[in-house]
């Protein structure tokens, strides 16, 4: 979860996202709400995100409070659960286009932007 919580760091290492400022830390000092600018293929878009934790630090979810150019709305969720020494981590994602998009093209762009955040995410816990 600590690498999770760093969205400061997200530009290292996920694919697409220039630039996050976090506006607002919890007791913990993780991020409350954090406004990020990313953009891919000349499609860029702005949001801020609010976050929530859930006790324990198994997940974290996040909703759009605003959103500007190429997206309209964002909703997501880190979920950790320990396997033995090792811990599984499942995100899901939801993006709402500010334009509309068919069903299956919009499903890929969230397929293709959680396969990204995960496999990045993989590299930057290992180290790689």
């Amino acid at each position: 979860m600590a690498v999770i919580a760093d969205v400061a760091a997200y530009p290292e290492w996920t694919e697409g996202i220039r630039s996050v400022e976090v506006l607002a830390t919890d007791a913990s000092g993780r991020p409350r709400r954090a406004a990020f600018r990313v953009g891919m293929a000349g499609i860029e878009a702005g949001y801020t995100l609010v976050y929530a934790y859930e006790p324990g630090d198994a997940a974290v979810s996040w909703t759009s409070e605003s959103a500007s150019g190429a997206v309209a709305d964002v909703r997501g969720e880190y979920r950790l659960d320990a396997e033995g020494d090792e811990t599984a981590v499942s995100y899901s994602l939801r993006v709402e286009p500010a334009i509309p998009l068919p069903g299956y093209l919009k499903r890929h762009v969230e397929r293709t932007i959680v396969d990204a955040a995960l496999e990045g995410l993989k590299r930057r816990v290992e180290g790689r």
